[in-house]
């Protein structure tokens, strides 16, 4: 009984306790669950966008995949990293319009039925997805066989076979770009045009007008003339507030380069020792070993047709005799030099299919070369070489396509591959093992013929020597440990150094006022309070940069007093206007034209002539928006009142305007304006759909 009523009469405090409890163990438990909630909870998410998260792993593959792309598009090589976040961006772009339609598209109710998609698929205009995907390799028609083989060969699969997601993969595909297609649809379709809008375009881009002006230039008043006032900034910004809101949240910074690019004495260095490696490259018996070992970039093996080498080395290589070593030559920063091994006659580009064994998977080399052989024996019996392809290939991208890899030029594939694709013959059916297994190639065709070389090609890039790197670091050194928060402007000066400075930096940004610098710096700014000093030295391949954050800007509205420095100007010059606007009104009493007034200001009319509303250009001054504003909604032959325009204050009269004759077809002038408006509406409606989603963008803290 004791125990019972002292529960009782400290129920209070024994629920309290017990709660509290629970709430430790539930905070508790989410961070074991999660790990670290507060800032790693999604440390795998490269943002989310509506709720839908974006894994690491998936996006950096795309993000591969986009730079690889890139890199064919640039001849190959190492993409720098303004190219590698144009990769990522793309990448971002892409999942952004796909979320963002997915989120309209399912809101609005839009849907694709089973006997539309069929018909998407089988019907007598398929998809342009299914007929790319199903094309005669011969003609590069599309194979409506070849699709209904397809779909009866899954259709006798077992479930979770590989070609039903790849089938699946395809049909989604297809399901997502009707849906893009019938969202824009119903978009366009509700733009219109009236009458009265496609005339007045007409007469904007048409009627001109004729005016003399006389222009109180604000240069003509004094700074020390004027006082800014408080109330001054605070009329232009909240005049213009809608101007001064930040889309993504940035950084501004002041920093100091210190260039260790290399000298005159580092360039001869390097081709002291390429012309070393020149010598050794002429005798050796092993040219395509000692060009891998010895050159900064590791070129393919291969044949090549004239072209494709660096032009000055292009050049020489098809001038000599087999056996002959060229060089060096001076190419995009670096010195060449190569070695003729073989040269021939051959084709330009071939059109193959293959498929691909995983040795792996086959339970070894022995194995999978016994498979490969009799999978070509097949093919060469007359089997279905597409069939085969969607039955055995490992290779997910073209297996889909019947093992079709398209036409392809030199260079574009490894050199293994290359070799036994561009040395066979048409129509011949080739095993060859590669890195990635082995393929049964069969060569559909081979397209032009030109001479082809086969050169072993060594480089070495023009590089900073120790001393030159050693010099540029001790400057960055001593500025560094002498700089801080409070003396970074007054130390560089004393130490003789420039100040650059970069407003408005964005997360993802890889370049301050056109000089590269690494992302760690980038990241190091969105971390840092303002005013405060690079924690370190930060390095790129010939330059060493310290900096200071001068200033932060959240996203959103900006306050005034993060824009004060920048609307000075402008403010400025409105309040030069008033006094300007004072003395044309004091000019303007009393006075019946545009002469009298100009007579009194001490000025002359200047003539405009032949001014369009939908072009506000006073020729040989500047666009003024306001002023040819103004003047299409005067009368002839009577001044204006002052107009404070971007250049100072006017006073305008109108000589006379040019009516245009009525367009010939107005319907033609509607379809124009909606064709304009078209091509606009998605970028618009993106735009719009963007404003309102909920986007966590963590990008910088992976790229």
């Amino acid at each position: 009984m004791g125990l019972m009523n002292y529960l009782r009469n400290r129920a209070g405090v024994v629920i309290i306790v017990f709660i509290g409890f629970a709430i430790f163990a539930f905070l508790l438990g989410d961070v074991i669950s999660y790990g670290t909630p507060f800032w790693a909870r999604h440390q795998n998410q490269v943002g989310s966008i509506n709720g839908e998260a974006i894994d690491i792993n998936e996006f950096n593959a795309q993000v591969e995949q986009t730079s690889e792309m890139f890199r064919q598009q640039m001849g190959g090589g190492t993409l720098n990293p303004q190219m590698r976040s144009w990769a990522v961006q793309q990448v971002w772009g892409q999942y952004l319009n796909r979320e963002l339609l997915k989120s309209e598209v399912e809101r609005i109710g839009l849907s694709v039925g089973k006997t539309e998609l069929n018909d998407l698929v089988q019907g007598d205009n398929p998809s342009m997805q299914i007929q790319q995907a199903f094309r005669d390799p011969q003609t590069g028609q599309f194979d409506r066989g070849q699709l209904t083989g397809f779909i009866s060969q899954v259709g006798a699969l077992p479930q979770g076979h590989e070609a039903h997601g790849q089938w699946e993969a395809l049909l989604q595909s297809v399901i997502d770009e009707r849906l893009s297609t019938k969202y824009t649809n119903l978009i366009n379709n509700s733009i219109y045009i009236t009458s009265l809008e496609a005339t007045a375009e007409y007469t904007n881009r048409n009627k001109l007008a004729n005016f003399e002006y006389v222009l109180l230039d604000y240069d003509s008043v004094p700074d020390s003339a004027v006082t800014i006032t408080e109330q001054d900034y605070k009329d232009y910004y909240n005049e213009n507030k809608g101007v001064f809101k930040n889309p993504e949240e940035t950084r501004s910074l002041a920093f100091v380069v210190f260039d260790a690019s290399p000298t005159a004495q580092d360039t001869a260095a390097v081709r002291t020792a390429i012309e070393e490696l020149k010598a050794q490259l002429s005798e050796t018996t092993t040219d395509s070993l000692f060009a891998a070992v010895n050159s900064d970039t590791k070129y393919p093996f291969i044949f090549r047709k004239q072209g494709e080498f660096s032009p000055a080395l292009d050049t020489l290589l098809f001038n000599v005799p087999v056996g002959t070593t060229v060089g060096p030559v001076l190419a995009n920063g670096r010195f060449e030099i190569g070695k003729v091994v073989e040269t021939k006659v051959g084709p330009d580009s071939v059109k193959a299919s293959h498929i691909l064994l995983n040795p792996a998977a086959e339970g070894g080399m022995d194995r999978a070369k016994a498979k490969a052989d009799s999978i070509k024996g097949l093919i060469e019996n007359g089997e279905n070489f597409a069939a085969l392809a969607i039955q055995f290939s490992t290779d997910e991208g073209s297996k889909i396509n019947g093992g079709d890899l398209g036409t392809f030029g030199r260079g574009m594939m490894i050199p293994a591959f290359e070799n036994a694709a561009f040395d066979a013959k048409r129509g011949d059916v080739v095993v060859v093992t590669t890195q990635f297994g082995i393929h049964i190639i069969k060569v559909e065709d081979q397209i032009g013929s030109s001479r082809v070389v086969k050169a072993a090609i060594v480089d070495k890039q023009i590089t900073s020597g120790k001393e030159t790197t050693s010099a540029a670091y001790a400057k960055a050194s001593e500025f560094f440990g002498a700089a801080n928060q409070n003396n970074f402007q007054e130390t560089a000066a004393q130490q003789g150094l420039s100040v650059l400075k970069a407003e408005d930096v964005t997360a993802m940004e890889t370049m301050l006022m056109g000089t590269e610098v690494p992302r760690e710096l980038v990241r190091w700014a969105f971390d840092a309070d303002r005013n405060e000093v690079t924690d370190r030295i930060y390095e790129t391949d010939d330059k060493f940069i310290v900096a200071q954050l001068t200033g932060i800007r959240k996203k959103g509205q900006l306050p005034l007093e993060a824009v004060k420095s920048e609307i000075e100007g402008v403010v400025r010059s409105r309040v030069k206007g008033k006094k300007l606007i004072a003395q044309a009104q004091e000019a303007s009493n009393g006075a019946n034209s545009l002469a009298q007034i100009a007579q009194k200001l001490g000025k002359s009319p200047t003539l405009a002539e032949n001014i369009v509303f939908s072009n506000p250009v006073i020729p040989g001054v500047a666009q003024e928006n306001a002023v040819v504003g103004t003047v299409f909604g005067l009368q002839p032959k009577q001044p204006s009142k002052p107009i404070r325009g971007s250049q100072g204050v006017y006073v305008v009269e109108v000589t006379g305007f040019v009516n245009p004759e009525a367009p010939a077809d107005l319907d033609a002038q509607k379809r124009q304006l909606m064709q304009s408006l078209a091509q606009r509406t998605w970028s618009l409606v993106f735009r719009a759909l963007q404003d309102q989603a909920k986007i966590v963008d963590n990008r910088a803290q992976f790229f």
